[in-house]
C-alpha cells in the first residue's frame, strides 16, 4: 500500500514538474517575442526622432532660400553684395550688405583678439599648472560666463563697458563697435577655454613625463609638446568662438547701435547682419515687401557665414587630429 502511495506521489511530481516547465517555456517565448518587437521598433523609433532634426534644417534652408530668390528678383546680386550703402527705408531703398559684412566682421576680430590669448592662457593653467582641487573650483566658476543670458552681456557693455572706455578715448560714440566687441570676446572665453583645455588633457601624460626626463622646462613641455599635439582641438575652439561671434544678437543690438555705417573706425557706431534681422523683425517690415524680403537674405548670408565656420572646425579637426 505504501509503494502504491508512492507511486502515486512520484506521478503527480512528474506531472507539476511538466507543468512548470512547459509554462517556463511559453513564458520565455512570450518574452521573446516581445523582446524582438521592441529590438525591431527601437531604431525606427530613434530613426524618427534623429530625422526631425534634419527635415527641420532642410525646412530651415527652404525657407530662407524661396524668400531670399524673391528678394534678388527686385535687387541685383551684385548690387546686394557690392554695395556699400544699406538704405532700406525710403522710396529710392538701397541695399547694400557690406556696411553689415564689415561690422560682422569686426565685432568678431575684437571678440577674437579678447576670446583666443585669455581663453588659450586660461586653458594652459588649467590643464598643466592647477592643482586638481584649483581646477575644480575655477574650471564652473569659468563656465558661469557661458550661461549669463546675452542680454545681461549687451546691457553690461551699453551701461558700463562703453562708459568705461569714452573716458580713456574721448572719440568713441555712446554706442559702436569697440565695447560690444571686447563684451562678446568675455563671453566666448569659457568655450575657448574649456575646448582648449579638453583638448590639452587628452595628450598623455607619457609625452609629458618624456620631455621633462629629457631635462625639458614645464613651459618648454606645455609650447613644444603639450599645444602642438593638441592643436587640432584648440584650433577648432578658435573656429567655434568666431562663429558664435558672427552668429551673436543681443550684446550688438544694445550696445552696437543701428547706423548702418561702412567704416573701419572702431569708435562709431555700426551695425551687424544679426542686428539688422533684430530691427527689422522689429519694426514694421510688411510682408511681400523689399524690406521683408532682405530680411531673408541677410539671414542666408549669415546662415553661410556660420555653415562656413563649422566646415572649416570640421577640416581643422580631422586635419590635424593626433590619435593616442
Amino acid at each position: 500500500m505504501k509503494g502504491v502511495i508512492r507511486v502515486a506521489k512520484s506521478v503527480v511530481r512528474d506531472h507539476d514538474q511538466k507543468l512548470n516547465v512547459r509554462e517556463i517555456i511559453q513564458e520565455k517565448k512570450r518574452t521573446k517575442s516581445i523582446t524582438n518587437t521592441t529590438e525591431k521598433l527601437i531604431p525606427k523609433i530613434l530613426f524618427g526622432i534623429a530625422a526631425i532634426s534634419v527635415f527641420t534644417t532642410i525646412g530651415i534652408v527652404l525657407t530662407l532660400l524661396t524668400e531670399t530668390i524673391a528678394f534678388f528678383r527686385d535687387v541685383p546680386f551684385l548690387d546686394f553684395f557690392t554695395g556699400t550703402k544699406l538704405k532700406p527705408l525710403g522710396e529710392n531703398a538701397v541695399f547694400g550688405v557690406l556696411p553689415l559684412l564689415t561690422g560682422t566682421i569686426i565685432s568678431t576680430i575684437i571678440a577674437m583678439l579678447v576670446a583666443i590669448p585669455v581663453g588659450l592662457m586660461t586653458a594652459i593653467f588649467l590643464s598643466e599648472y592647477a592643482s586638481e582641487k584649483t581646477r575644480r573650483l575655477l574650471k564652473p566658476i569659468l563656465e558661469i560666463l557661458a550661461g549669463i543670458p546675452t542680454i545681461v552681456y549687451g546691457f553690461f557693455a551699453f551701461t558700463f563697458v562703453t562708459p568705461l572706455l569714452r573716458s580713456f578715448i574721448p572719440g568713441l560714440e555712446p554706442t559702436n563697435i569697440l565695447s560690444p566687441g571686447i563684451v562678446m570676446g568675455i563671453m566666448i572665453i569659457p568655450m575657448v577655454a574649456s575646448l582648449s583645455e579638453d583638448a590639452m588633457s587628452s595628450v598623455p601624460n607619457s609625452m609629458r613625463e618624456g620631455a621633462l626626463a629629457l631635462g625639458a622646462t614645464k613651459l618648454e613641455v606645455t609650447w613644444k609638446v603639450v599645444i602642438p599635439a593638441a592643436i587640432s582641438g584648440i584650433i577648432a575652439s578658435f573656429v567655434l568662438g568666431i562663429s558664435r561671434a558672427i552668429g551673436e544678437t543681443m550684446i550688438v543690438a544694445i550696445a552696437s547701435g543701428s547706423s548702418k555705417n561702412f567704416t573701419f573706425d572702431v569708435t562709431q557706431s555700426m551695425q551687424t547682419m544679426t542686428a539688422y534681422i533684430v530691427e527689422v523683425t522689429g519694426g514694421e517690415a510688411a510682408a511681400g515687401t523689399t524690406l521683408y524680403y532682405s530680411l531673408y537674405a541677410v539671414a542666408m548670408t549669415l546662415f553661410v557665414f556660420t555653415l562656413i565656420m563649422n566646415l572649416v572646425a570640421q577640416y581643422i579637426s580631422r586635419k590635424f587630429r593626433e590619435e593616442y
